[in-house]
């Protein structure tokens, strides 16, 4: 009799665990992006770009662009990747006065389509013929989409047409 009731008491804990198993996999969402990671509330490292690791263990990193590829080359301080932005827009940074001609460049906004919404230039705030960090600042006005996302290019003014001698620097914002 005893080893009967150990035998169902066994089997009922075997049962239960299974179900749970099966019952926990079911809730647990699906998470493809850094951002949904965050909004499922796994945790978020302290690191630039942030990373997220979900209960699997796979790892999210934030998408900031190529921020880090163009540091040497240019700098924003206004607005920061992924930062909501609303029209007008002043950005704000500081760039190597080689990214300048006639001290200014092209700054384009677009859409998560890759449409056009807004296009301004940069201006130089001091003296731009040096090959040193030049601060600079424009203004962007545009009609923002109900919701979602863009991208900021700020492209290195290149009068000569020449593909080697185009950059750009693109940061992911949201509307």
């Amino acid at each position: 009799m005893k080893k009967i009731i150990i035998s169902v008491a066994i089997l009922l804990v075997s049962v239960a665990a299974v179900y749970f198993f099966i019952f926990e996999k079911e809730s647990e969402p699906d998470i493809a992006s850094f951002e949904e990671c965050v909004k499922a509330g796994y945790p978020v490292m302290e690191s630039y770009p942030r990373q997220c690791k979900s209960s699997d263990g796979t790892n999210f990193t934030e998408d900031i662009g190529n921020e880090l590829e163009k540091a040497d080359l240019i700098k924003v301080s206004v607005p920061r990747p992924n930062q909501e932005i609303s029209s007008p827009l002043i950005v704000q940074g500081e760039a190597r006065g080689f990214w300048f001609f006639e001290a200014s460049f092209p700054i384009s906004l677009l859409d998560e389509k890759g449409e056009l919404l807004a296009q301004t230039v940069a201006q130089a705030k001091d003296e731009w013929m040096t090959e040193d960090f030049v601060p600079f600042e424009a203004e962007l006005e545009f009609a923002a989409p109900e919701n979602g996302k863009g991208t900021i290019i700020l492209k290195k003014d290149n009068p000569s047409g020449l593909p080697e001698y185009e950059d750009e620097l693109r940061l992911p914002i949201k509307f």
